[in-house]
This record gives structure tokens, sequence and C-alpha cells, in this order.
């Protein structure tokens, strides 16, 4: 048991929300040393943060989630897991649909959506917040969706900085704009985590959602992205390595 796993929800909700937003702003620090980041890393770490949240999205989410609901649905325990999943797939499907976004392969007219980036950022970090509560399991489910939003805004943090370095700005404020896009990460966890206190009676739903928001963002996004530019095995071979890691994390401590 960790210091972190004693402390209460709202703190651990704060420090990982700070941890995702450090890893963006250590993605547009990249600024600072190159003109262009390596795709082939950039991909490595897309995939591995998709095994991480794949690995995450069973064994911190979804198993819980059927194991909570068990006492009261007795044989239909899946009810809320398969309930669950499919509204957090299908909510992030309509923040994907309404929120402006630019894959990284894409240029500027490719972008798809439509309102704020950064309401894209507070919905999906509040989102896979939910999972957090008081057990060792959902503690290990909070550092692998940790972790995963952590490597996922690496590149996306170095995908903001360089482009408006190119176009002309600064170093520094090429590295300001790339870092203040996940600013709202933290104040966004700390949210979630006052929605999972109130959602308690519901848990093993917000347990699913959760997962289903995850595996959306994992197939909609993360996987597509690091299969497109020839590093197709390099990209697998790390989407493995998070995915076992990961459970390994889970089963051994949780």
């Amino acid at each position: 048991m960790s210091w972190f796993e004693h402390q209460s929800v709202i703190l651990q909700a704060l420090l990982a929300g700070l941890f995702t937003w450090s890893c963006t702003i250590v993605g547009s620090a990249i600024v600072f040393f190159f003109k262009r980041v390596s795709r082939r890393l950039l991909d490595v770490m897309m995939g591995f943060a998709a095994g991480v949240m794949i690995a995450t999205s069973f064994w911190s989410l979804l198993a819980p989630s059927i194991e909570y609901a068990e006492p009261a649905y007795g044989k239909f325990s899946w009810i809320p897991a398969a309930v669950g999943s499919l509204l957090g797939g299908y909510f992030l499907r309509f923040i994907d649909a309404v929120v402006p976004h630019l894959h990284l392969d894409k240029e500027k007219a490719d972008a798809e959506g439509g309102g704020t980036k950064e309401r894209k950022r507070l919905s999906k970090t509040a989102l896979l917040f939910f999972a957090n509560n008081y057990t060792t399991a959902a503690y290990i489910g909070a550092l692998g969706l940790a972790i995963g939003i952590g490597l996922q805004n690496i590149p996306e943090g170095a995908a903001l900085s360089i482009p408006i370095r190119t176009d002309g700005k600064s170093r520094k404020q090429a590295f300001f704009w790339g870092a203040m896009s996940a600013v709202v990460e933290p104040i966004a966890a700390v949210i979630g985590a006052f929605a999972v206190i109130a959602m308690t009676p519901i848990l093993p739903y917000a347990l699913s959602f959760a997962a289903g928001a995850m595996i959306f963002v994992v197939v909609e996004e993360l996987i597509p992205e690091s299969q497109t530019n020839g590093n197709t095995d390099l990209a697998t071979l790390g989407l493995m390595a998070g995915f076992v890691i990961m459970m390994i994390l889970d089963v051994a401590l949780g």
C-alpha cells in the first residue's frame, strides 16, 4: 500500500491530473530541442498507451463492475457492464463529433468536430476518473488511467507546440500554448472525483462507463494514429508491452 493510495479521492485525482498535465508540458518542451519529433517514437508511445488503457478497461473497470453488480443482479450482473460501456462509448462519440480536433497525421483542413478542444479534454479527463474509488483495484485503475492519459499527452504536447513554432512563433510561445492546452486536466480530474463520491450507489455503471470511453479513445484515436506511418510492428509491440505491464501491475497489486 503506497502513500498515494491512502490519500483522499480528491487529492488522488488532483495529483493524477497534475501528472497528466505535466506530461503535456514535457511533450511541449520538445520544441526547445528539436524542430520535429520522431514519428516512430510517437507511434510506439501511442501504442504503449493504448495497451495500458485496454488492460485497465478490463482488469480495473469491467471486471470490478461485474463483481460489484453481482449481489444485486445475480446472474444478470453483466447488465451494468454492458449498458455502462455502451453509454461511455457513445458519449465519447458525441464529444468527438461536436468538439474540433486534429489527428497527428492530418492537416488543418482535415480537422474534425466542432466546439472547443478544452471541452474535449475536460470531458475525457473527468470521465476517465469515474473509475476512482477507495479500493485497491480502483487505485490501480486510476494509476493505469493516469499513465495512459499521460503517455498520450506527451505526443499531443509535441504535436501542438512544434506546428506553432513552424508557423513562426518563438520557442517560448510555442511551448506556452502547447503546455496550456492541458491546464484544464487537474481541474477536470477533481470534478471527476467529486462525481465519483456522488455516484457511489451506481458504481458498476460508472466503472463500465469509463471503460467504454477508454475503449473508444483507444480504437478511434490511438491505434489508428499509431498504425498509419509505417511503424505498424513497433506500435503493435508497444501496445502489447503496455497491456502486459498494466495487467501484471493490476493482478500483482490488486
